[in-house]
């Protein structure tokens, strides 16, 4: 797959190729900049359901199915650093679900993680909806 510096995008227990991976690496970063964030290191892991979930029980103790799980592992608040974990499935299940193109899910959840990355929560109704028009305003930034 791509390396960009700071950004990669592994695959793990999925027949899943990542397409537009150069563009994804400009527009992530273009985000970050808009955000005064500078991408120290940040992993994409694309995997399966049942991996996920594992992920879900094993280091956040819910037991539940999830399409986007996101790590922080910065130290300073100005840089992103973190591993972002997308079930492949469960995009695909959304966007369908959702009437939408599985492309314009699996980016919506990709920046879904990075805005945890630059503080933003989703933990409560107020907060989920800012986090979606602030989802909006990042798809927006898109030039592919």
């Amino acid at each position: 797959m791509h390396d960009a510096p700071g950004i990669e995008f592994v695959v793990e227990d999925v027949d899943f190729e990542l397409a537009d991976a150069t563009a994804l690496t400009d527009w992530i970063e273009r985000v970050a900049a808009v955000h005064e964030h500078k991408i120290v290191q940040l992993t994409y892991i694309f995997c399966s359901d049942e991996y996920l979930h594992r992920v879900n029980v094993e280091y956040l103790d819910h037991d539940t199915y999830t399409d986007v799980i996101t790590f922080d592992n910065a130290d300073d608040a100005d840089i992103i650093e973190g591993d972002v974990f997308i079930s492949v499935e469960r995009v695909r299940e959304n966007a369908q679900s959702h009437n939408v193109s599985f492309r314009d899910e699996l980016h919506r959840v990709m920046i879904h993680g990075v805005l945890h990355l630059l503080g933003y929560k989703d933990k409560d109704l107020l907060s989920q909806t800012a986090m979606r028009k602030k989802e909006d305003d990042c798809l927006s930034l898109r030039t592919f």
